[in-house]
């Protein structure tokens, strides 16, 4: 589907794709709507990591003081009414990963310490200098400049804490809802698999090294902004102080968050929003910088959270979304409602479009586009009123002396346009019920023109 024109008003555009958007919501407030879906839902393996789900929030509720009991019970139980509820679950069910994420990262201050392990302070610094051969955050964060603060805050204390929604937000209106699902499936199981790594192996950031040195930390220190405490004395502010003193998890350093969702945002339009390559992997840079330059992040920790977040996606990726067709497919109603956007065949001939659907047909789906494809013909125009469908059977030549005595016009495929190439359209869908549709709809002049040619032969 081509985009719409470049002078268009992109926020009209947008505007027509959020009614689009809105057409296409479950409105249903029945839960038996959802119990009936549960129920004829066929579950196989991997429906067991919602298992995992159970168990894990289990345990950090249970051990969450804030809110007291009973009042943290108001939590699941809001979200049970979420997920039972259509017009929300639509939501909440693909979401769920990243509700796991932020009720990990939440949870993580409630974890005792005295089943926590030690907090490493000098291992990343040194496997920085093994590795790359000198403390690589330290030497960025020799020369500071404001200006140098401010551009370091906007992918850093800005952006990823925006970026997401907004990329959910794009999706929402310009992909399909498979698209939308896989992005809250894989950004959240990355950020919760790297939190429950960061509790499991913690280990103190730069700026712990700037202010403590190498000695031993505890669970009972507060966090530092880092570089951050700068862009809050410029713009007279604290938020940024208070956030990271009062932060639930001091001593994730490894892996980068702030690298691996960089990294998955990057990964994520390029692949399905592919204009957008360019811009995303410079932003991607820029935070990599980021993170070393506020003291945040050692180069080590960026190119763990960088790794891991290429191998969730790319394992993560479902086959129907790898093609190019598939992963930037609109969804089915958006040229409905968006002026410019031309309807493709499928919808045209109400079928459904294989690069939308699952299972195997999603696999053929750029064979299937030959639904859609024209082919320029250089050869003389052929007046096709004259083509015999049974070759050899010598009712051609009887047939075109018929038609011209009845005074017929051949009919061309343009017109008066001869000795000019013409376009054939291939449609399969047309082919497909071509039993339902007669001469008089225009469907076969040869045949119509043939029969009746054939009846004024007999009297």
């Amino acid at each position: 589907m081509p985009p719409p024109p470049k002078n268009r008003n992109c926020f009209s555009t947008i505007g027509q794709a959020f009614l689009a958007a809105l057409a296409r919501l479950d409105t249903s407030l029945s839960p038996s709507h959802t119990l009936t879906k549960l129920r004829s839902h066929k579950f196989v393996l991997s429906d067991t990591i919602y298992v995992f789900h159970l168990l894990l929030a289990t345990y950090f509720f249970t051990i969450m003081s804030s809110p007291p009991f009973p009042f943290k019970l108001f939590i699941p139980v809001l979200w049970v009414v979420a997920l039972i509820v259509p017009a929300t679950s639509q939501f909440f069910v693909p979401a769920t990963p990243i509700f796991m994420y932020l009720l990990s990262f939440y949870s993580s201050r409630f974890v005792p310490a005295s089943v926590r392990p030690a907090v490493s302070v000098s291992l990343l610094p040194t496997l920085e200098s093994v590795l790359y051969g000198a403390n690589i955050s330290d030497i960025l964060t020799r020369f500071t400049h404001p200006l140098l603060d401010l551009v370091a805050w906007v992918p850093y204390g800005v952006g990823h804490f925006t970026l997401p929604f907004a990329i959910a937000l794009f999706v929402w209106l310009f992909r399909s809802k498979e698209v939308l699902w896989f992005w809250a499936r894989v950004f959240g199981y990355m950020n919760m698999t790297g939190v429950i790594i960061q509790i499991v192996f913690p280990c103190a950031p730069p700026w712990y090294e700037v202010i403590h040195g190498l000695t031993p930390a505890d669970y009972g220190m507060k966090g530092s902004p880092g570089g951050l405490a700068r862009i809050d004395a410029l713009l007279h502010m604290s938020t940024y102080t208070q956030a990271f003193s009062n932060s639930p998890m001091v001593f994730g350093a490894f892996p980068s968050l702030h690298a691996g969702s960089a990294t998955m945002e990057a990964l994520f339009l390029a692949h399905f929003f592919p204009q957008l390559s360019r811009w995303v992997w410079v932003y991607a840079g820029v935070l990599y910088w980021a993170t070393m330059y506020l003291t945040h992040h050692y180069l080590i920790d960026v190119v763990g959270g960088a790794c891991m977040s290429t191998l969730f996606f790319y394992l993560s990726l479902p086959d129907e979304l790898k093609s190019v067709q598939a992963a930037t497919a609109p969804p089915s109603n958006l040229s409905a409602f968006v002026t410019g956007y031309q309807r493709t065949k499928y919808e045209e001939y109400d079928l459904e479009d294989p690069r939308r659907a699952g299972g195997p047909q999603s696999a053929r789906a750029m064979m299937m586009d030959a639904v859609e494809y024209e082919v320029e013909s250089e050869d003389e125009e052929v007046d096709i009123t004259y083509r015999s469908p049974a070759p050899g059977s010598g009712v051609q030549g009887s047939f075109a002396q018929q038609q011209q005595q009845s005074g017929s016009k051949p009919i061309t495929g343009q017109g008066q346009g001869g000795g000019r190439g013409h376009k054939h359209t291939a449609s399969i869908a047309s082919l497909i019920r071509s039993e339902e549709r007669g001469p008089e709809d225009g469907w076969s002049p040869v045949r119509g023109a043939f029969r009746e040619g054939l009846g004024s032969g007999r009297v």
